[in-house]
């Protein structure tokens, strides 16, 4: 999390005088997201104030546990970002693999934040699977726009379907979860078509993108604006700020002209768009309830809101897949006791 308020530090060291909240947009956003770091309670979050914050959760983050990857810095592509680490499960016999996608809505985060994740690499071990966590292309204010995260992680897929002999992994039983973002692109990676191009040059590009599940927790099935304020049911609905980039769009505030264009690209990043009868089983989870969404609701409320898994729920449902919505208040999953366990069952074909 620390490395989502570094991103927006540094926009704002570009500013000549003193920043506060109330003059630049991204200590703004670190106020919203983060009250607490308004350290003196004035209501005004100072880049002083922001900059002792983010060394605190950085100091407060390094003490957790972490688990060191069997392998760690293995590219899988050409970019600095196509870069994967590896928590092998040693087996006399291939083993399944859970690919762990970070969030920090496409323009943050990092793979070493499932260094962290020892309880859920344990759980997997402990089940005969082994672990991957990829990075991928951020936004970076447009220069990636989606879906070429996706794309990224479809690569990670493949190249790790690659290299099965040499990780002992089983090419048929791989699942994918994430956050936020990452959830996002794990249910792209679970509904798109198969990617394989059997007559690529690049053997990589030759194996399998598909999935046997999907375990995303907060995540998007759709980023079309117009499809959240359908659900919703909430015309204003207000935009959250990592909309611009996502669609290439540089710049600040909300976006003001929605071509055909962009409703192009939010209708081949969406994951709904892809899903069909022959899509993996998914159980999604929310940390939130099933509250009320007004013009007030902020962006990044909203956007991990729970009706966004119960729209995908209503839509896999007639489809006749699989799949599970997990919330605050939420009636109970039938025939699991969680994500992991989901994910256990599906991966050892249990």
């Amino acid at each position: 999390m620390h490395r989502c308020i570094l991103f927006l530090l540094s926009t704002v060291l570009c500013v000549a005088a003193e920043p506060t909240s109330k003059t630049n947009a991204n200590l703004r956003q670190i106020f919203k997201r983060f009250p607490a770091a308004d350290s003196n309670g004035d209501g005004l979050l100072t880049l002083a104030e922001a900059k002792v914050f983010q060394e605190k959760r950085r100091e407060d983050e390094a003490k957790r546990p972490q688990l060191k990857p069997t392998q760690a810095d293995i590219a899988y592509g050409t970019h600095e970002r196509h870069k994967l680490d590896l928590w092998l499960k040693e087996s006399d016999r291939p083993t399944p693999l859970l690919v762990c996608i970070h969030g920090g809505g496409f323009r943050g985060g990092d793979k070493s934040k499932y260094h962290q994740q020892v309880s859920l690499i344990k759980r997997m071990h402990g089940a005969g699977i082994s672990v991957a966590s990829i990075n991928y292309r951020l936004t970076e204010g447009g220069k990636h726009p989606l879906p070429i995260a996706m794309h990224d992680a479809a690569r990670a897929v493949q190249f790790l379907r690659h290299n099965a002999k040499r990780f002992n992994l089983d090419k048929t039983r791989f699942a994918a979860t994430g956050g936020s973002a990452g959830a996002c692109i794990s249910m792209w990676l679970a509904f798109h078509d198969d990617l394989a191009d059997a007559q690529s040059d690049d053997p990589v590009l030759r194996e399998s993108t598909r999935l046997v599940a999907s375990a995303p927790s907060g995540g998007q099935p759709t980023i079309s604006p117009a499809t959240f304020r359908e659900w919703f049911g909430v015309k204003n609905l207000p935009e959250h700020p990592a909309m611009r980039a996502i669609y290439g769009l540089p710049g600040e505030g909300p976006i003001d002209n929605w071509t055909p264009q962009i409703e192009a690209r939010a209708r081949i990043s969406s994951p709904i768009t892809f899903l069909s009868r022959d899509d993996p089983p998914c159980y999604q989870t929310y940390g939130s309830a099933n509250t009320p969404v007004t013009e007030q609701t902020k962006p990044n409320a909203w956007v991990h809101h729970p009706l966004l898994g119960i729209r995908l729920k209503e839509a896999m449902d007639k489809l006749g897949v699989e799949c599970h919505v997990e919330y605050k208040g939420g009636p109970p999953v039938k025939g699991y006791s969680g994500a992991n366990d989901f994910l256990v069952k599906k991966l050892t074909g249990q």
